[in-house]
């Protein structure tokens, strides 16, 4: 693609970047207003239940965990938290913050010692390792789609005394499950999914009865749509969210045979274009130690994917703060079952 090239090749100053991010999120904008006058929400929802559960997982999985683990210990902070974080103040570090998601996301679904807990698509860790940690007679089981991650998460249970933590490799599409549950928790995976209705089917068998189910996904306040490789300007879906899609706050609410929300918060864009801003920052502080990892990673690729991970994070943060973080924001659900 010309765009690739160009990004490759021809490096700008952030600054031309975030203008011409900023120029096609108002594009973006102007285009969804027009095809929604067309297509509104719940149309958008019945495409949605014919598809697959998920699509391109392993190209999904590649463009984010291809680089080690390594990479993500100089980018992240302590609890290696690749989702929103939640700053109180401007004075919060970027670990500070993370821990205040976690401890946040803990209270919004309500989990209690003693429960068994299902994480959906566990990344890292974070959450997984935190609530071992907060809950140690709880029973955990944490599920990812990457054998890597499995490895790292393992190794820091057992460096940290965890014994109550179980992590499965698997694709959520292929995922069976015999055991129940009285809290499932996915934090920013539903992105990845298409079919929530067939998706939520199956939660509702793997959750007890009076259990529940919570959700934290990134979305728009009033538009839904996929991520797709469809022009030169698709650099986003072609590089880190292939199979994606972008959810809209009320979605997941039309997908209620199985499941209803029980109750919902919002959190501002501001959160998560702060927390890239500090990804960024520190890509930045410590390029001297990423770029050999990134030259392992990519080989003679690595100046082209150095440039990629910045503008995505960029991205990401003008995506958030735009409009003051009042567009596209973080959507908190907790779920019961439907009957």
């Amino acid at each position: 693609m010309i765009m690739d090239t160009i990004l490759a090749k021809c490096p700008l100053p952030d600054p031309i970047y975030r203008i011409g991010i900023r120029n096609l999120l108002k594009q973006r904008l102007k285009d969804e207003t027009q095809r929604y006058k067309q297509l509104g929400i719940k149309d958008y929802a019945n495409t949605l239940k014919s598809q697959e559960i998920a699509i391109m997982t392993q190209d999904a999985n590649d463009q984010h965990y291809e680089v080690p683990v390594s990479f993500y210990n100089y980018v992240m902070g302590d609890h290696k938290k690749y989702s929103s974080c939640y700053f109180d103040s401007e004075k919060d570090t970027l670990s500070q913050a993370e821990a205040r998601m976690l401890t946040l996301t803990c209270q919004r679904a309500q989990l209690e010692d003693g429960q068994d807990i299902l994480e959906l698509g566990c990344g890292w860790g974070s959450l997984s390792l935190y609530m071992a940690k907060t809950y140690p007679k709880a029973r955990i089981t944490a599920v990812s789609n990457s054998h890597s991650q499995k490895v790292f998460i393992d190794q820091e249970a057992e460096n940290q005394g965890i014994n109550n933590l179980k992590v499965i490799t698997e694709n959520i599409a292929n995922l069976r499950l015999t055991d129940t549950f009285d809290r499932i928790v996915s934090v920013e995976m539903l992105e990845h999914v298409r079919n929530y209705d067939a998706l939520f089917s199956r939660i509702a068998s793997w959750l007890k009865k009076d259990g529940s189910l919570f959700v934290h996904i990134f979305g728009h306040h009033r538009f839904a749509y996929p991520f797709e490789d469809e022009s030169s300007q698709s650099w986003m879906a072609r590089h880190f969210f292939s199979g994606g899609q972008m959810p809209s706050q009320s979605l997941l609410s039309c997908f209620n045979h199985h499941l209803k929300i029980q109750e919902e918060w919002v959190v501002s864009g501001t959160h998560y274009a702060k927390t890239c801003r500090e990804w960024l920052k520190n890509m930045d502080k410590n390029k001297a130690k990423i770029i050999p990892i990134f030259k392992e990673t990519y080989q003679d690729n690595y100046k082209k994917f150095w440039v990629y991970w910045r503008l995505f994070f960029m991205a990401c943060e003008e995506l958030f703060a735009y409009n003051n973080g009042h567009e596209w924001q973080v959507y908190h659900y907790r779920f019961q079952h439907t009957q």
